[in-house]
């Protein structure tokens, strides 16, 4: 597995870069059969360091976990910690996953926009709405979009501790939306079926 150590403007040195491989290694090997690649990143912010780790899987999913400590380790320790309980958690439906997809999963690019939260735009550029707003577009980014069951979309949704995924449905090919609902339940939101 190749795996990115990199610190947000805090050196990481070699023995943390070695500790985080081999138990990066050690917890997803346990559960997935075929991991890529992980990308670790470490920050600090005031007195506690930031530990953000991503691990994506041959399979095309991503599980990631987040974790704070006071020592850096410790940060590490906790989010390793994280994604092997999510890993434990989900180990039978990936080996299901897996032995059912001989290919990975598809991706098709996206783009993705962030965009301001003021309805005032001063300059008057960009294009504008039915109601006359041109929304300011603050960054702009590519994503893939992942071709998935929407059992499989369910799962990657919470992995990737999202509280949304956007998805293209295996079975009709059409964009499909999975997210979290207030109540606690996931909605499912399919163009293709209507009532």
């Amino acid at each position: 597995m190749r795996t990115q150590i990199s610190g947000k403007q805090i050196d990481i040195g070699e023995s943390l870069q070695s500790h985080v491989s081999a138990q990066l290694d050690e917890t997803v090997g346990k559960y997935a059969g075929r991991p890529t690649d992980a990308n670790v990143v470490f920050s600090k912010s005031g007195f506690e360091y930031t530990c953000e780790a991503v691990v994506h899987l041959s399979t095309g999913l991503n599980v990631s976990a987040k974790a704070a400590a006071p020592e850096i380790y410790a940060a590490f320790d906790a989010a390793n910690e994280k994604m092997d309980k999510q890993l434990r958690r989900y180990k039978r439906r990936l080996k299901d996953h897996h032995k059912e997809r001989v290919t990975p999963v598809e991706l098709m690019a996206a783009g993705s926009y962030i965009l301001a939260p003021s309805e005032d735009d001063e300059d008057g550029a960009g294009e504008t709405d039915a109601n006359g707003w041109a929304p300011v577009i603050v960054a702009e980014m590519e994503t893939h979009i992942p071709s998935l069951s929407v059992g499989e979309a369910v799962m990657q949704m919470e992995l990737a501790h999202a509280s949304v995924l956007v998805f293209r449905n295996e079975k009709h090919g059409q964009i499909n939306v999975v997210h979290k609902r207030d109540d606690g339940n996931i909605g499912w939101i399919d163009p293709q079926v209507t009532r």
